[in-house]
């Protein structure tokens, strides 16, 4: 007997990111083979999958007038403006439809709910959005979040990047916020949640909050006091005290380091700038540094460590500022 895999929603976002790109006119051999690569993970080939096949049975769904007109008019909104190339409307419109579906199914179920909507940011840029549940969320350098507010429930997906969540208070309806496997509950509270490869960071400011991640004995619940964190991709994930102040600095336009290893601190930086630091220095990315930066401003932190660690400064490819001992560019 076979055993079935249920794509996760991350795995289901995934699948529609490829799903648009592959209906393309014109699809790179590199893509080809990133997305074979993808679809071998478990789960992503069931998640694609069902894309494909909503895709191909959307008739039904869009023979609904209401649903229909809605769908038209997605359609028309993600037309191609010029100079664009047409496949780049499949997924607004997928999208669009997969949202209308769940809009329809939650009706049927006796309660109005909304349907989920996302909200990026690109490289560099900060957003801050007003929920209709009076809740604030502020969004960080090339973050991705989806929302869903019902009379039941608000649920928020940080599907990439950073975020911070400032609650309005409804013990009616549960605030939870999912980061890969990772869950965090909250009533009326300020959070910060960092979306890591295999887990998320999570810091707390104000209230309580309630995390739920998997571990290797199984499902684990910690839960925090103001000034306190906690990151699940930790092999043994512990809850400890947190310098919130360098945490959240990024709320502020601003980089906070104290006593960071210099590759962590190139790392952050690398997330605020499309041009990306390459060091080049062994085990001095394992030296701490400490300072205070403007996020975004690559320049700065490039002259202030060269100085501080008596780094060569190479810029001969573009978008690419390569950091390297002055020894080794000493002739022998």
């Amino acid at each position: 007997m076979s055993l079935s895999i249920v794509p996760t929603s991350q795995a289901r976002e995934e699948a529609a990111d490829w799903f648009a790109r592959l209906k393309k006119r014109h699809v790179a051999a590199a893509d080809l083979e990133a997305f074979r690569i993808w679809r071998k993970k478990p789960g992503h080939k069931e998640a694609y999958d069902e894309v494909d096949a909503f895709w191909r049975k959307s008739g039904a769904v869009a023979g609904h007038p209401e649903i229909k007109a809605s769908v038209e008019d997605a359609l028309k909104r993600s037309e191609p403006r010029a100079g664009r190339r047409p496949g780049w409307s499949i997924k607004p419109a997928l999208g669009a439809m997969l949202g209308l579906t769940g809009a329809a199914i939650l009706l049927g179920g006796g309660y109005l709910a909304t349907a989920p909507r996302g909200y990026t940011t690109e490289v560099g840029e900060q957003r801050t959005l007003q929920l209709s549940d009076g809740s604030t969320l502020m969004l960080d350098t090339a973050s991705k979040v989806t929302v869903a507010i019902s009379g039941k429930r608000r649920e928020l997906r940080l599907v990439r990047g950073q975020a911070m969540f400032d609650v309005a208070h409804d013990p009616a309806r549960p605030f939870v916020v999912v980061a890969g496997d990772t869950s965090i509950t909250a009533l009326g509270t300020r959070f910060d949640v960092r979306r890591e490869q295999d887990g998320a960071r999570v810091t707390l400011l104000r209230g309580a909050v309630e995390v739920r991640a998997a571990a290797k004995s199984g499902e684990r619940t910690w839960r925090l006091s103001p000034g306190q964190g906690l990151s699940t991709q930790q092999l043994t994930p512990k809850v400890a005290s947190i310098d919130t102040e360098a945490a959240t600095s990024w709320t502020r336009r601003q980089l906070i380091f104290r006593g960071v290893p210099l590759g962590e601190a190139v790392a952050e930086v690398n997330r605020y700038d499309r041009a990306k630091i390459e060091l080049d220095i062994g085990e001095m990315a394992e030296d701490r540094m400490s300072g205070v930066f403007d996020a975004g401003d690559m320049e700065t932190f490039i002259g202030a460590i060269a100085e501080m660690h008596d780094l060569a400064i190479d810029r001969s490819r573009p978008g690419l500022v390569r950091l390297t001992r002055k020894s080794e560019n000493k002739p022998s």
